[in-house]
């Protein structure tokens, strides 16, 4: 008896470890469960930070003395979320041709910092991203346009328009998000009980 196929999906991301790349200069972003994943890539290329900005989310347990001690170009350190486009902004405004990204950390973070990147300009070939952490994803409701965070559950209540909403494994990298789409169209009011998402 042969096993069923395994189903892919095209549009999930996909995501190695951090590989130094020959470069002017370096954008890098990381939250602490990304941190160790930037550390590892120093300790391969130690000349690679001094060329570096990096751009650090700090979200708990910080690993801000471990990121000081690589002495990157420049360090920035955000305290929320809603911080980072304004610092990747400032960061690729000063940005040369050759620039390299490397993000690291969650799934959420990892997103909404390509999709900024890729709308700048920043060809694909050109980011490289390692997950590390939580399997939370960034997901954007089809129905309001409402850009959740942190999402860990499906189907998961839009906090836009409160619906049920199934959180597809299709991503768009123009968005930075997965896709949600209402569950219980078609029959109303019959929902699953949330499972967690892997």
């Amino acid at each position: 008896m042969s096993s069923p196929p395994t189903q892919t999906f095209t549009s999930r991301p996909v995501y190695a470890t951090l590989e130094p790349r020959p470069c002017r200069s370096a954008l890098m972003v990381a939250d602490d469960a990304g941190a160790a994943a930037l550390v590892a890539l120093a300790e391969k290329a130690p000349d690679l930070m001094a060329k570096a900005t990096l751009l650090h989310l700090q979200d708990g347990f910080s690993m801000a003395p471990a990121l000081r001690a690589l002495n990157p170009a420049n360090l920035v350190t955000l305290g929320a979320t809603a911080e980072l486009p304004a610092a990747l902004e400032r960061a690729l405004d000063g940005a040369a041709m050759g620039l390299q990204a490397f993000l690291a950390g969650s799934e959420g973070l990892i997103a909404q910092a390509q999709a900024q990147l890729l709308d700048a300009g920043l060809p694909l070939g050109a980011i490289q991203s390692e997950h590390r952490g939580t399997a939370a994803r960034r997901m954007q409701c089809v129905h309001c346009k409402t850009v959740a965070e942190g999402v860990t559950t499906d189907p998961y209540t839009c906090p836009g328009c409160g619906r049920a909403l199934f959180v597809r494994d299709h991503f768009s990298r123009r968005l930075g998000a997965f896709q949600g789409v209402c569950i219980d169209a078609e029959t109303p009011g019959e929902v699953p009980e949330p499972v967690e998402i892997r």
